[in-house]
């Protein structure tokens, strides 16, 4: 196989079934369709280094976010503090287990297994490639990839805290701890994370190096 069988492969286009050549591409630079101008694929705008900033930072935010208070009520001279890890059991403890579980995958372990997969991924690409046991564990972490992605669900968590915030200040004071930030911080840094990582770009540096 060639050295450049990823830029040199065919794909076809989405809209009209178009085949075309896939070519290696400047950074930031996008294939159109020459046919009916539809977007075919391009190329990140983050370095590798760039990425792995981007994983050392979801990490650094990852453990206050889930750790920390996320919400602090006062009602009634009462002071209640909340945390994410503290908000799914307590779903788990009132009998909704399922919703329990849902939560503790969607926003604790799924964004940790996913940022810590690509960082490992990154790692390999960078200095693990020349051995067997990186490749394959490169190859290993990819094949998996798309389930993680489906796992991580950050912005339903933000949507439903910030909701329950709104309806639970008109009987009671909501302060917002550090937790908040962090989290909020945590789904800023995943979602360009996720937005730069292209899995048929990594896939394409496993097959160069392979020969």
């Amino acid at each position: 196989m060639h050295e450049n069988t990823a830029e040199n492969s065919v794909i076809l286009c989405r809209s009209c079934d178009l085949a075309i050549r896939k070519r290696a591409l400047p950074t930031g630079v996008r294939a159109l369709c020459p046919r009916c101008n539809t977007a075919l694929y391009d190329t990140p705008y983050c370095s590798v280094n760039g990425m792995l900033a981007l994983c050392i930072t979801a990490l650094v935010f990852y453990f206050p976010a889930n750790f920390f208070p996320v919400l602090e009520i006062h009602f009634l001279g009462s002071i209640r503090t909340t945390t994410v890890f503290q908000g799914a059991f307590a779903v788990f403890d009132q009998g909704y287990w399922v919703v329990g579980i849902a939560v503790l995958a969607a926003a604790v372990v799924g964004p940790g297994l996913l940022i810590l997969s690509i960082l490992i991924q990154l790692l390999i690409v960078k200095w693990g490639l020349d051995s067997p046991l990186g490749r394959h564990s490169l190859k290993q972490l990819l094949k998996f990839q798309g389930l993680l992605s489906q796992l991580t669900m950050l912005e339903i968590y933000v949507i439903s805290f910030l909701v329950s915030s709104f309806q639970l200040s008109d009987f009671s004071d909501i302060y917002f701890g550090m937790g908040t930030f962090c989290f909020t911080m945590l789904f800023l840094v995943t979602l360009f994370l996720q937005r730069e990582y292209d899995i048929e770009h990594m896939w394409g540096l496993l097959m160069q190096e392979r020969h």
